[in-house]
C-alpha cells in the first residue's frame, strides 16, 4: 500500500544518502527547510519527470520515491543533482537494495527509484534537524 502525504514544499532537496542498519536499508532525501510531503509505493515502473520515461532499475521491485519538494531554489539554481543519475548512491553489497536511480525534478515534484530485491515491507517518515533540515526516510525491510 502507498505511504503518501500531500504537502508540497518550495523548500528544496539539498542531499540523499543510504545506509545499511540490521533488520533494513535506509534511504534519506534531505530538505532545506520544512518536512516534505511524498509519495512512496511500489510500482511495475518508475517514471521520469517531465518526459515519463522509465527508470532502468535492478531488482526484483521498484519503489516510487516522490518527493514533494524541488532540487532547485527559488532562483532556478540547481540545489541537488546526483553525479551519477543511474547510481544516486552506492548500494553495492546492501542485502535489501540494489539500486537508486534519478528520475528528475519537474514542478517541485522529484523523483528517485529505488530498485529492491523483492517486494518487502517499509516504511515512509520525516525527521526535524540538524538545524533547520529535514529528511525524507524510507526504510525497506530485510525479510518479511
Amino acid at each position: 500500500m502507498p505511504k503518501v502525504i500531500e504537502r508540497l514544499t518550495p523548500t528544496p532537496i539539498t542531499a540523499a544518502r543510504a545506509g545499511q542498519h540490521a533488520c533494513f536499508d535506509r534511504f534519506v532525501v534531505e530538505v532545506d527547510r520544512g518536512a516534505p510531503g511524498y509519495r512512496v509505493g511500489y510500482a511495475g515502473a518508475v517514471h521520469t519527470q517531465g518526459s515519463g520515461d522509465p527508470i532502468p532499475l535492478r531488482g526484483g521491485a521498484f519503489l516510487d520515491v516522490t518527493v514533494l519538494a524541488p532540487a532547485n531554489d527559488a532562483n532556478g539554481r540547481v540545489t541537488y543533482a546526483p553525479a551519477n543519475p543511474q547510481e544516486v548512491v552506492p548500494v553495492s553489497g546492501y542485502r535489501t537494495f540494489r539500486q537508486v536511480g534519478w528520475g528528475g525534478s519537474f514542478e517541485g515534484y522529484t523523483t528517485f527509484g529505488l530498485g529492491v530485491r523483492a517486494r518487502l515491507p517499509f516504511r515512509v517518515f520525516t525527521l526535524a534537524g540538524p538545524g533547520s533540515h529535514w529528511r525524507l526516510v524510507v526504510d525497506v525491510a530485510h525479510r518479511w
